[in-house]
């Protein structure tokens, strides 16, 4: 430990920066790893498509509750005991994950892993600013995004590769020895914390019981609203009203107590709190377009799981080379300089996104990937280093918690917007598509005849070819409608940064 500045020497920093982002990167690529494993592991169990979702969705409501109580548990237990604790939680059910041969069992390990693999992210993140010193805070920052941006995009790559090579378990065995490498580092290298207060007075069960609820209810009504029609379904109205009655009682709760399970008061921080509202358009459209690029590439495109993802590779490969940049910068400019050139960037990439066409090839979607991935790297490092800048060292876990709760929620309502707004401007462009194809329209006949004399020359009857020729017609307007409708959510994402400005006038200058 260096005595001037109380921080590890540069050895020790980049050992503990390398310890956290391991277990950190496992973690995180579990969000999304399982997903194209579901119709393999429906097939195993036995069950129906929506049973088998409760997969991913156990993992994912059990993740966010912990990542809001990691604060709390580090006090509880001590930082590094509750860190080895939360990794052999993780490692353990990833085990069992892959031995599971029951839904109900894989639900259980699945909320095991999620409890374990939750808390380590805001843990890596206040530790990582812990360690290194203000001025390599930025470079701090561009490392731990390289684990939670790139991580979430992998994770559907390797799921694939794994699952078709080695069969769906190996999505969990991979987990292990990370695991026990992580967990042996850990030991090695991680000290307690020499700013965090140890020990609890009393325990907040009220808190525990308003934050489960209430983060429980939100994440299933954000899951379940797209599969079930929003509110033409009792359960998410119920589900709505739970969590909106849960988490306004856990605010008013929370700032009531002396020691909550959440603390709230650091919202109090006004950079800190703009700092929070554009993670949330951040992990809205960083998550969202996760969500949505593969669908495109793979259903109108026609590319199988591993070709989407290397064609999406040049978008995490622009990660890599610009956050190392992004991170040297934050030290020498203005903060909201950089916050700014990021979100023009993005916003940028999202607009070029919003011209694909159907014929689109994969170098005309170079440019958008390019400018959404860079402006994510450069957004990213500067927001997060930004943000917890005014924090003091003893509440860098709680505010961790927080700004990674708010990237979180960002990215649940970015699955949920992408899903309804495909489905809604695909019927919505379909229709007026639908209202140009009428008898009297001498281009959609001249189609129509054109498509039946193909037809006709295969050998089918006449009736049987313009049946299939109208059917082929139906079939272009229905992807031409759809490829209408993920433009138009490009469009969307990309002036949702139009929000962020003011926001970015909240972080504050140079560094102090």
């Amino acid at each position: 430990m260096n005595a001037a500045t109380g921080k590890p020497p540069a050895r020790e920093k980049w050992l503990i920066a390398v310890t956290v982002m391991l277990a950190t990167y496992v973690a995180v690529i579990d969000l999304t790893i399982v997903n194209v494993a579901l119709p393999q592991m429906r097939g195993t169990f036995g069950v129906t498509l929506d049973a088998v979702t409760w997969v991913a969705v156990s993992y994912n409501i059990a993740e966010i509750v912990m990542v809001t109580m990691a604060s709390w548990f580090t006090q509880l237990m001590g930082r590094k005991r509750f860190y080895l604790a939360c990794l052999t939680l993780f490692t353990i059910a990833s085990i069992f994950s892959g031995l599971a041969r029951s839904l109900e069992m894989m639900i259980l390990m699945r909320t095991l892993q999620g409890l374990g693999g939750g808390a380590l992210i805001p843990m890596a993140q206040a530790i990582m600013l812990e360690v290194f010193p203000e001025e390599e805070h930025g470079m701090a920052m561009a490392v731990f995004m390289m684990g939670v941006v790139l991580a979430p995009a992998m994770g559907p790559v390797l799921g694939g590769w794994l699952t078709d090579a080695y069969g769906w378990p190996w999505i969990f065995y991979i987990n292990i020895p990370i695991g026990v490498i992580s967990i042996l580092l850990v030991m090695a290298f991680l000290k307690e914390s020499a700013y965090l207060q140890q020990g609890l007075s009393r325990i907040d069960v009220v808190g525990i019981i308003l934050l489960v609820v209430g983060l429980t209810a939100l994440q299933l009504f954000m899951e379940q609203g797209e599969r079930r029609d929003w509110f033409e379904s009792n359960f998410v109205i119920a589900m709505a009203v739970l969590a909106l009655v849960g988490l306004t009682a856990l605010v008013i709760w929370e700032l009531r107590v002396e020691e909550p399970i959440v603390n709230l008061r650091v919202l109090k921080n006004l950079p800190f709190l703009g700092g929070i509202a554009m993670g949330l358009i951040f992990g809205l459209t960083t998550f969202g377009s996760i969500f949505m690029l593969p669908l495109f590439l793979q259903q109108l495109q026609g590319y199988s799981v591993m070709d989407s993802g290397l064609i999406q590779m040049p978008r995490m490969l622009i990660v890599v080379a610009v956050a190392p940049i992004a991170g040297r910068l934050y030290g020498k400019l203005d903060s909201r300089l950089l916050a700014a050139i990021g979100t023009a960037v993005m916003m940028a990439g999202y607009l070029d996104m919003s011209r694909f066409t159907l014929e689109v090839g994969w170098q005309r979607m170079l440019p958008g990937l390019l400018l959404t991935g860079g402006g994510m790297a450069f957004l990213f490092s500067v927001l997060s280093a930004a943000t917890m800048r005014t924090m003091p060292p003893a509440l860098l876990t709680a505010a961790a918690g927080l700004f990674t709760l708010s990237r979180r929620i960002g990215g649940n309502i970015g699955y949920a917007f992408v899903a309804n707004q495909i489905s809604h401007r695909s019927t919505f462009h379909e229709t007026r598509l639908v209202d140009h194809l009428t008898p009297y329209d001498s281009n959609t006949m001249q189609a129509l005849d054109g498509l039946t004399g193909r037809l006709a020359v295969y050998g089918l009857p006449p009736g049987v070819a313009e049946q299939g020729a109208l059917k082929l017609l139906d079939g272009a307007v229905v992807r031409q409608a759809t490829m209408m409708a993920y433009n138009d959510v490009f469009w969307m994402m990309g002036m949702m940064f139009v929000v962020t400005f003011p926001f970015v006038l909240l972080l504050g200058g140079r560094r102090s």
